[in-house]
């Protein structure tokens, strides 16, 4: 039965994890997605609102899945808690940057860095478990529509 191959204490520490950054990362963009400032240079080409909680929680919890079928799978450990930490702490700086900040600039600056640590995890994840990797190509995705997004709105 596949119920009891599942390592629950991890799946339940990577989702913790996973959506403890997304949290993080919502302080900075809570409230800040409504006002003057944000639609003043928001692309034309910006998906609605509603669009982004919906595919960065699907996104999340990819992540998170990613995160657990690499971690019960690695024989080291060091180098997935290294990739995946940068990248959580370049996800939330991204936020930071550009709605709390409100600079696009230093904002696309940060993603083009967000994307290559996406790259790594890609790369990290598929020498231990290439199902981890699949996992991450849509947020490799979505975060280069994101860049887009940036780009434009400096």
């Amino acid at each position: 039965m596949i119920l009891k191959k599942i390592n629950w204490k991890v799946l339940i520490v990577s989702l913790l994890i996973v959506y403890g950054v997304a949290a993080l990362g919502s302080l900075f963009t809570s409230g800040n997605t409504e006002g003057e400032w944000y639609e003043s240079v928001k692309p034309s080409i910006t998906p609605p609102g509603w669009v982004f909680p919906i595919v960065w929680n699907i996104l999340f919890f990819l992540i998170a899945l990613s995160l657990y079928f690499s971690w019960i799978n690695a024989k080291s450990r060091n180098k997935l808690a290294l990739v995946f930490g940068v990248n959580f702490l370049l996800n939330i700086l991204w936020s930071y940057f550009y709605f709390y900040l409100k600079s696009p600039f230093l904002a696309f600056i940060e993603i083009i860095i967000l994307e290559l640590s996406i790259v790594f995890m890609i790369l990290a994840t598929y020498k231990v478990n290439k199902k981890s990797a699949y996992l991450l190509l849509p947020y490799l995705i979505w975060v280069g529509f994101a860049t887009i997004l940036n780009y434009l709105s400096i």
